[in-house]
């Protein structure tokens, strides 16, 4: 009896097709071209501590990316997210600085409020079947109105301070905004967070039948429902889910400067958006990753800094960023029309 082994060549061609169609690849690519460049014109930008210095902002909007990619997954948006940062944070200083609560329970009450905010999000867009950028818009105007109006009606000025005196500050800080010290340099402990935000979706996604659910409602909703995905849950589940990430970065934020401004977060939702694409989610649905959303925060980081040790305009971080952007999708586009023929 003869043994029949595989061609070399066609294990070989397996191999790079898996490759090209991960929804990630675009942004690896791209995130290794913006790290080069940045390196060769500055070596502070490659250093240890130019590492720690871009991965803090990278941090805080990849665990929103993240997110915002399980969404986007599923076949839906939240313009709320950016300012539901705001809201929470200013809850938790509001609460904690004027009506006597220590912190851990002031952040309890962000929570709570955030699960709120995430859950009639939800239940708008499954009931009323209206499209979830209208409906999270309106919820963005709401939060914008009402983290202005309370603040300057509780403080006079649009903003809430003096979260340092209040009991339970170091402790939480310490958990949510210190830093931890690696090979002597200074890492964010929000960096950690990221890092955990990132392999809890990406195992979600890849080894849970509620990954399953999220690909399926994104990917064709009526035939989810069809084969008995609970597609209404799933979904309100996933704005909840962009909720508890927006309270885990307004929390951050708070604890990190101790205050909060009324228009804090306002604009981000763009930039969690822009990162998720970046990272290989289609506009559409049904395709993207949780890594590459970390790493479309990756190159966000990068830039943010880089232009700075650069000693570039910052200006020209906007340009950058459209660019980018343009060129994921496209780069997605091609991905996904190749990852179809191959399935042929």
């Amino acid at each position: 009896m003869t043994s029949v082994t595989a061609d070399e060549r066609v294990a070989g061609a397996g191999w790079v097709r898996r490759l090209l169609i991960r929804p990630e690849l675009g942004s690896v690519v791209g995130a290794v071209a913006v790290f080069a460049f940045f390196s060769s014109q500055s070596a502070v930008f490659r250093s240890a501590e130019g590492v720690a210095n871009w991965l803090d902002p990278a941090s805080t909007l990849g665990i929103m990316a993240v997110a915002i990619a399980l969404l986007m997954i599923g076949g839906e948006f939240d313009l709320s997210a950016g300012v539901l940062t705001g809201t929470t944070g200013l809850v938790v200083v509001t609460l904690a600085t004027r009506y006597g609560l220590d912190v851990w329970t002031a952040m309890l009450a962000g929570l709570v409020l955030a699960l709120a905010v995430g859950f009639v999000n939800g239940l708008l867009v499954v009931r009323t079947r209206l499209p979830s950028f209208i409906v999270t818009l309106g919820t963005f105007l709401m939060l914008q109105g009402l983290n202005l109006g309370v603040t300057k009606a509780l403080t006079g000025t649009v903003q809430v301070g003096g979260l340092r005196r209040v009991e339970g500050y170091e402790s939480a800080r310490a958990l949510f905004a210190g830093s931890v010290t690696v090979g002597g340099v200074d890492f964010r402990v929000a960096i950690f967070w990221w890092l955990g935000v990132t392999a809890l979706a990406t195992w979600v996604l890849m080894r849970t039948r509620a990954g399953n659910w999220i690909f399926a409602v994104g990917g064709n909703e009526q035939a989810a429902r069809a084969v008995g995905v609970p597609a209404a849950r799933t979904k309100i589940a996933l704005f909840m889910t962009t909720a508890v990430a927006a309270w885990l970065v307004g929390s951050i934020l708070a604890l990190r400067f101790s205050s909060v401004q009324a228009n804090v977060g306002i604009g981000q939702e763009f930039i969690y958006i822009i990162a998720a694409v970046i990272g290989g989610c289609l506009l559409t649905g049904g395709y993207g990753s949780a890594i590459g959303a970390s790493i479309g925060a990756v190159i966000f980081g990068m830039a943010d800094k880089g232009i700075v040790f650069a000693g570039w305009d910052a200006d020209w971080f906007k340009f950058f960023l459209g660019g980018m952007l343009l060129l994921a999708t496209l780069a997605n586009r091609l991905v996904r029309r190749y990852a179809e023929e191959v399935r042929r």
